[in-house]
């Protein structure tokens, strides 16, 4: 058993939980970064890869255990891939869906990130 509580194993109130599964193979998802919203990111079962880029440097973690999560921040450009037959994400995130708080256009992101 793996249990998660609000506040205590991660910085945020969980407002949102949805998975990813049946992704087929050679397919990707992701592809975004959120301005605001923070994620906990737990292969369920199977495993995927998560490339995080912060638009100077990107770095992969390789999701294949369940007790194990990655918490992905705001600001971050992810992309999952390499999803093995049967994997589940399952993703705890710190909002409800906000179409406002997406950024889909990577020169959008890297201009995002000037600002800041």
């Amino acid at each position: 058993m793996s249990v998660v509580e609000n506040q205590k194993d991660i910085p945020f109130d969980i407002k949102r939980v949805y998975y990813l599964y049946d992704v087929p193979g050679g397919e990707s998802r992701g592809a975004h970064a959120h301005k605001e919203l923070y994620q906990l990111m737990i292969a369920a079962s199977g495993s995927f890869r998560v490339t995080l880029d912060d638009g100077q440097e990107k770095k992969s973690f390789y999701l294949n255990r369940p007790y194990q999560g990655l918490l992905v921040k705001p600001g971050l450009w992810r992309d999952l891939s390499d999803f093995s037959s049967g994997a589940v994400c399952l993703v705890l995130a710190s909002e409800v869906y906000d179409e406002n708080d997406y950024i889909r256009n990577y020169r959008d992101f890297l201009a995002f990130k000037k600002k800041q």
